[in-house]
């Protein structure tokens, strides 16, 4: 098989060592009478099919990104681990993704060069482990993690647009290599299969857009006002969470709320933790080692009061803004202790900041006695009841009765006969749809949705009009004075319009190029086997 202009011999030679994991210049090649059989077509397909699921995969772990936080501390509180899995996650996917796609390269490249396609065993067995760790990544994620699915549901409406267009990018680059193989190909029954196929895909991709929606698709002026920011246990990435120093750092980040967990002492005084346990953001192994495994609960305010609520910050880096700290910051982290809810109320109240706090742990026999002391502090703080937003359901009536002024916030929907109007909802981000979140907007309940760290996510919710965020990366989405992407639909339809009619027309060209290019081949070709087939006649003579 002659090879096409452009595509010398050496590079063909070295394509096919790469592919085929041997020396095999492209004169012995032919002399070997090597083609690409059905076997190798076979691989070929397979090879496509898992560079598709991996690429899918890394859609999948660059979504998740916004979470992984919460799978760190899961590790954690089973494995007694800390590690930013993200980074294993994100080199995981690359290798994964790298090797396929090269690999893809590799065939198209030789498919061009008209080279046979014979994939060497050893890739083969790669390309089968790689497919079964990326099953093996949706499967878990599926059963550990399924929300997630929501999550990349709600993505797509970020980037949905920007797909597509990618997607019909890549399709019409792959006219190249089909339309060198159809035009190589004396199996008319497959041209005919192949041709259909890509035709059904590429009408599919062109009106793909019909279905494709984004509340990011809009006027200018109809975009609703930035969502408020709520500080999840403060500024996380700034500073230890729930601390003294992480409320600075949400304040000075324009935070409008400061998001904490409350716990009572065994001695009745509310103090901040998230964990039931001390062991993840406090020493507490070091100074107690033989309670370390105690609930929150089980230690007095003295003992509390002992450990060390910031060093952890430094050694376990939890996010990577931590290596950016200034000096005078490093210092003030290693000063930091567990607060009570006292001092963070008097703290909220000089600057002016809101606090939502949900009381620690729900089903602990003496709850009750927790409602009444956590009630009885910020009774006799002074702070403004209209800057406290009470999050916990049980003895929610009680709470009313006893500081009316507080304001109800409810981590469910509204229900249809629903007695006494919300008029605060607090719930994940992937619960509600945008066009929830706007019948809610209209009927002036306010939503606030969690956690939102990516500022992809942060723009839908925003073109969706969210009344507020509860965020890790209150620095990061402080900067945005706007989505990061807003189309009006006039314009989203021009450059459908134009990306559409732009592969059509490099498909086009491509198949009528390579046809060209075909018809000066053959005769060559053909001529020589019919001087061949002379040369056998008169040897067997």
């Amino acid at each position: 098989m002659a090879d096409p202009p452009g595509c010398c011999r050496p590079c063909a030679t070295c394509l096919l060592c790469l592919y085929s994991c041997q020396w095999i210049t492209a004169k012995k090649e032919k002399r070997k009478g090597l083609r690409t059989t059905k076997c190798d077509c076979s691989w070929f397909l397979f090879l496509f099919c898992v560079f598709l699921f991996t690429l899918v995969w890394v859609y999948f772990a660059i979504v998740i990104l916004n979470d992984f936080h919460n799978f760190n501390e899961f590790i954690f509180r089973q494995r007694k681990l800390w590690l930013d899995w993200s980074l294993v996650l994100l080199i995981a996917t690359a290798m994964l993704i790298t090797y396929s796609a090269v690999l893809l390269v590799l065939a198209l490249c030789l498919q061009l060069c008209g080279q046979p396609l014979k994939l060497h065993w050893l890739h083969k067995t790669l390309l089968i482990l790689t497919a079964l760790v990326v099953a093996a990544a949706f499967t878990g994620l599926g059963i550990k993690w399924a929300e997630e699915w929501r999550s990349a549901r709600i993505s797509l409406q970020a980037t949905g647009p920007f797909l597509h267009i990618g997607i019909v990018g890549g399709m019409t680059f792959l006219a190249w290599p089909l339309a060198s193989f159809i035009y190589r190909t004396r199996n008319t029954g497959l041209k005919v299969f192949l041709l259909l196929v890509y035709c059904a895909v590429m009408i599919a991709l062109y009106l793909a857009p019909l279905g494709i929606t984004s509340p990011c698709i809009m006027e200018g002026n109809q975009l609703p006002p930035k969502p408020a920011l709520v500080g999840h246990r403060g500024a996380p990435m700034l500073a230890p969470e729930n601390t003294l120093m992480s409320l600075r750092k949400a304040v000075d980040c324009d935070v409008q709320v400061f998001e904490t967990d409350v716990m009572v002492s065994a001695d009745g005084v509310p103090f901040l933790m998230h964990d039931e346990e001390l062991t993840r953001t406090t020493n507490v192994q070091d100074v107690f080692p033989e309670r370390a495994a105690l609930n929150s609960t089980a230690f007095n305010w003295t003992d509390l009061q002992q450990l060390d609520a910031g060093s952890w910050f430094l050694e376990r880096r939890p996010f990577p803004t931590v290596q950016s700290l200034s000096a005078d910051d490093r210092d003030q982290v290693t000063k930091q202790r567990i607060p009570s809810l006292e001092e963070v109320l008097k703290a909220a109240k000089q600057s002016n900041i809101s606090i939502m706090f949900d009381l620690r742990p729900e089903n602990h026999s003496d709850y009750q006695s927790f409602v009444n002391a956590t009630l009885e502090v910020i009774l006799q703080s002074g702070i403004p009841l209209q800057q406290v937003l009470w999050l916990p359901d049980g003895f929610r009536e009680q709470v009313k009765q006893q500081a009316p002024g507080v304001q109800q916030v409810y981590g469910r929907k509204r229900h249809q006969n629903e007695k006494e109007p919300l008029l605060h909802v607090n719930l994940p981000y992937q619960d509600m749809s945008s066009e929830e979140i706007r019948q809610y907007r209209q009927d002036n309940i306010s939503v606030n949705l969690y956690v939102v760290n990516q500022p992809w996510l942060f723009s839908v919710l925003w073109c969706s009009g969210v009344s507020s965020v509860t965020t890790n990366a209150c620095q990061v989405l402080k900067e945005m004075k706007h989505p990061i992407w807003l189309l009006p639909s006039s314009t989203y339809l021009m450059i459908w319009i134009v990306v559409d009619c732009t592969s059509f027309l490099a498909i086009l060209w491509a198949f009528l190029l390579l046809k060209k290019c075909s018809q000066r081949r053959w005769p060559v070709e053909s001529e020589t086997d019919v001087l061949l087939t002379k040369i056998n006649s008169l040897m067997q003579e």
